[in-house]
């Protein structure tokens, strides 16, 4: 018996990719949003990120201490939690939104689901839509020093032109993190580049968006119409940055092609269709809660099962 070779269960690959590294990455890769958001509204932005941080790190950790569950706050998913919750504020909230988010995205959303990886939708965009439907008022208020009135994306539902150039460098009102296409564009290749996330969701997620633009927006090819859709609002940051959610995104290949139409679909219907200038915080909500069902039906077949019977 001692000869027997033994195997241990499965599986048998190892990686010395971790959580904490992915989540570390994607921290980093938030930065050029981050820096500009604060050059852009100033030194309140500073706070506010900060200070929605500091909730969500401190609710993981109070949690976790008082539940008598291992500490997590190491793997830097809720300061990404924080730090995406933070970019999808505006500049001028008071401190106390941000820990109100904070709190509610740590708790509710993640934690009262068993944590990382259990989660449902993402804690961020969760807590952003919950304080859009408690708060309305202070969340839709864009105004600061820099700029006052609509922001460019209600500008465009309204009709009136836009400085499509100011758009694409962050130049406008709007989120802390996500006036600048450029930022995050910078962002966004870095993870590409380290393999972190791929183009299947956000490729498929804004190719279908334009698309439907393009056949229902009313201006059809117009590329200037295009390109302020694009640039505005935070359809760049939830394409790049929330929509490739390893935790809320379906795992299978054709799922992830899937789930990026749908994105793409719903945020067209929200923005043409729904009184409100902008929709990617609720497609991405409602794609996420579609992922059990879009996973069922790509799920691949193993093989020598399933097959037709002769």
């Amino acid at each position: 018996m001692s000869n027997l070779m033994k195997v241990s269960s499965n599986p048998h690959i190892r990686s010395k990719v971790t959580t904490s590294n992915i989540m570390l990455a994607v921290v980093i890769a938030l930065l050029p949003a981050a820096g500009f958001g604060i050059y852009n509204f100033g030194l309140g932005a500073l706070i506010l990120i900060a200070v929605t941080v500091a909730a969500t790190v401190l609710t993981e950790l109070i949690f976790e201490i008082a539940m008598h569950k291992k500490i997590t706050v190491g793997d830097f998913s809720a300061v990404v939690t924080g730090l995406l919750l933070a970019l999808n504020l505006p500049p001028k909230a008071p401190w106390w939104i941000g820990v109100v988010g904070g709190i509610f995205a740590i708790l509710v959303v993640k934690m009262l689901f068993g944590g990382l990886g259990q989660n449902f939708m993402n804690p961020a965009l969760g807590a952003r839509c919950f304080l859009l439907i408690s708060y309305t008022s202070i969340m839709c208020n864009f105004d600061c020093d820099a700029y006052t009135g609509a922001t460019p994306l209600a500008s465009l539902k309204a009709g009136e032109g836009v400085n499509i150039f100011n758009m694409v460098i962050g130049k406008t009102g709007g989120t802390i993190g996500e006036t600048s296409m450029i930022a995050i564009v910078v962002g966004a290749c870095f993870l590409i580049l380290l393999g972190i996330i791929d183009l299947k969701v956000p490729g498929s997620y804004i190719l279908t968006f334009v698309i439907f633009l393009i056949l229902f927006g009313g201006h059809g090819f117009d590329p200037a119409f295009l390109s302020a859709h694009l640039a505005g609002g935070g359809l760049m940051l939830g394409a790049f940055f929330m929509a490739t959610d390893y935790v809320t995104r379906p795992v299978t290949s054709k799922g992830q092609y899937l789930y990026g139409i749908i994105l793409g679909l719903l945020t067209g219907i929200f923005r043409i269709y729904g009184p409100s200038a902008e929709g990617v915080s609720y497609a991405i909500i409602l794609g996420n809660l579609l992922v059990p069902l879009i996973e069922k039906i790509t799920m691949p077949i193993a093989f020598g099962k399933g097959g037709k019977k002769a």
